[in-house]
């Protein structure tokens, strides 16, 4: 039996992180990175900014991404897709659990 070990991170949602520490933290590269943007996958805080800088959230966002590519091949315009498709599932089972919240409990 093989144990497989992975990071944990803490993720401050009032943080940002610059470009070179998005891609540190992701396995993606800085140019990977760009193409995401393009594509409208990823949001830099300011998009005119000489340095990006990105709302520390896109890091799990990225990792996704980074997975997708490595377990798929998937390329930068697919990427983008899928990545759009995860966060409206991640959004509608966060709605899905607030709204369950609310339901009396049956005893």
């Amino acid at each position: 039996m093989q144990i497989e070990y992975g990071e944990a991170l803490w993720i401050d949602e009032g943080k940002i992180v610059p470009l070179a520490e998005l891609a540190e933290r992701s396995g993606l590269t800085e140019s990977q990175l760009r193409e995401l943007v393009d594509y409208g996958a990823l949001a830099p805080v300011d998009p005119d900014a000489a340095q990006w800088t990105f709302q520390t959230q896109y890091i799990v966002a990225a990792r996704i991404a980074y997975r997708l590519h490595h377990d798929f091949e998937l390329p930068p315009e697919g990427l983008a897709v899928v990545m759009g498709l995860v966060e409206r599932v991640q959004a509608l089972e966060a709605e899905l659990r607030d709204l369950r919240a609310r339901l009396p409990r049956w005893r």
